[in-house]
């Protein structure tokens, strides 16, 4: 078994290598440049262990890591330009620096190479792995396309806006553990659980992260809190402050939505923890959380094997940045 770190290491080394062909540079080099910001690699990592957790890392994993690394990078290309973001990992996005259209075609190439990388799996487990891999990248699409389809609703409710953190966020999580199960030899009913963990911790996850967005500390969280509060994004807070706010907090919420004053992130600021929205999120990450490690312990391995994801699932619902 190896540990958090020493994973994190071996897939770096492995996915260091340039995976473009040098032309059209025009093309590739852009993906270059943007798997050069690097990002924290979750989603491969998922993958080796799922696989590792119930056998020795076989050289399937590698090749779907990369798959579900490249896959992830795509989205990302395209949701900045949906988002028309003009920074990612503190870097020049690459429809900003290279242009919309080659950005597009960017991010094309590089699922086209994801799937190259998943077609060199072996016969015996490539067809559950495609069917999944398939599955998956279109409900990480639904999950998009719902998340622009809110910014023109008036009001999301919590269960739709679940609905959506789950495709765009938790299902791809879960099947990259999935993925590496099914590498591993896994059973069904293993299968089954560990995407349930997966798919529950990437719902901590997200919250967390519309938490320290709102309340995480400017020194830790590398930026000044507040950035979906100035967009009017509908995250868990705002949908749970909407919900929970008297009629004068709705109206000022309201006036403050439309507003652009230095001082509309502290008014809704103070809005949420007049309604204890700080206090509920923490307790909705735990709840997603518990239920994340409740899935984890019916996996039927020996605990000892569950340490490193015990040890990520933590890192990822308790960072403070």
């Amino acid at each position: 078994m190896h540990s958090l770190e020493e994973l994190g290491k071996k897939f770096a080394a492995h996915f260091s290598t340039d995976h473009f062909p040098a032309e059209p540079a025009s093309l590739y080099d852009p993906n270059r440049y943007f798997l050069s910001l690097g990002g924290k690699r979750i989603r491969p990592l998922l993958v080796l262990m799922g696989n590792e957790l119930f056998d020795d890392i076989k050289p399937d994993a590698w090749q779907v890591a990369n798959a579900v690394e490249l896959f992830h990078n795509f989205s990302l290309i395209h949701d900045d330009i949906m988002d028309a973001a003009s920074l990612r990992r503190g870097m020049p996005t690459v429809h900003h620096k290279y242009g919309s259209n080659t950005a597009i075609l960017a991010g094309d190439v590089m699922l086209v190479k994801a799937y190259e990388y998943l077609n060199m799996v072996s016969k015996d487990v490539s067809r559950p792995l495609i069917a999944l891999f398939n599955r998956t990248a279109a409900e990480v699409c639904e999950g998009q396309q719902l998340d622009m389809d809110f910014e023109t609703q008036p009001e999301v409710g919590l269960d739709a806006y679940l609905n959506m953190i789950r495709l765009k966020t938790s299902v791809l999580l879960a099947a990259a553990l999935q993925m590496g199960a099914i590498i591993g030899g896994a059973g069904k009913g293993n299968q089954q659980h560990l995407y349930a963990f997966g798919e529950n911790l990437g719902i901590a996850f997200q919250v967390q992260d519309d938490y320290l967005d709102a309340f995480g500390d400017p020194a830790k969280f590398g930026k000044e809190p507040g950035g979906d509060i100035r967009q009017n994004k509908k995250t868990f807070l705002a949908i749970h402050t909407w919900e929970v706010a008297d009629e004068t907090q709705r109206r000022l919420l309201t006036e403050l939505a439309a507003s652009q004053s230095a001082d509309k992130v502290p008014q809704v600021l103070a809005i949420m923890k007049a309604c204890g929205v700080d206090e509920w999120a923490v307790a909705l990450k735990q709840q997603y959380f518990d239920r994340a490690m409740q899935h984890l312990d019916e996996v039927a391995v020996v605990s000892g094997r569950k340490e490193v994801l015990t040890e990520l699932a933590h890192f990822l619902v308790q960072r403070d940045y």
